[in-house]
């Protein structure tokens, strides 16, 4: 028990057991159960959070956020689940839901004429989606599916994702952008922090972490 939750912190750490880590353990295993028949049952929700232009004041674009809707926690916030999520694969299954829900939903303000042309939706994927053989087809069916135009999707990586496999994701990036999907780094400052790689990656858009500025 000391041993994973040493592990859970990060590497090179040393934890002393006491009665309480067993109980957090045992709590975070049920969870995880919970956390997998989360999406059957209906229980996550998409929160849009507005990016906006400073100089106007008009909301450019929205960053797609999973809420889930726990029946007896309330609402629990992505930094509670996510990596758990990562843990147990349910990120597979959940990345796609929150990516077809946030495209369903620009797709419908879009064909009912509320969006100005340049307007998007930034959707956060994770290194074991990108690692997938299927990652391009996946995201092509997505948007096929939900008939949302591709340059109104921006699919935004962490530097470390971005540096998995390098120049596999370079393809699949690239690939993507000639669809007309756009990407963006996130958190960058955080990671491998280096300018020289953005020369490499085929990236639309730059999140610096507010740690590096």
């Amino acid at each position: 028990v000391a041993m994973y939750t040493a592990k859970a912190g990060g590497k090179r750490r040393v934890a002393v057991f006491d009665p309480t880590m067993h109980a957090a353990i045992v709590a975070r295993h049920a969870l995880s159960a919970e956390l997998a028949r989360s999406i059957s049952h209906g229980q996550l929700v998409v929160h849009y959070q507005p990016i906006v232009e400073l100089g106007t004041g008009r909301t450019a674009a929205v960053e797609a956020l999973v809420r889930w809707r726990h029946p007896t926690r309330g609402l629990i916030g992505p930094d509670s689940f996510i990596s758990l999520a990562e843990e147990n694969g349910v990120i597979l299954t959940l990345g796609r839901w929150v990516l077809a829900e946030a495209s369903r939903q620009i797709a419908a303000w879009e064909a009912a004429g509320d969006l100005d042309p340049d307007f998007f939706v930034s959707v956060n994927l994770s290194p074991l989606q990108v690692q997938r053989p299927e990652f391009i087809g996946e995201i092509e069916g997505v948007i096929e599916e939900t008939g949302l135009t591709p340059s109104r999707l921006v699919l935004e990586l962490t530097e470390t994702s971005m540096f998995q496999d390098t120049q596999a994701t370079i393809t699949k990036l690239q690939a993507l952008r000639d669809r007309g999907v756009r990407i963006a780094v996130d958190d960058f400052g955080t990671g491998y922090s280096s300018l020289g790689y953005l020369r490499r990656f085929p990236v639309d858009i730059l999140k610096i972490a507010r740690e590096f500025v």
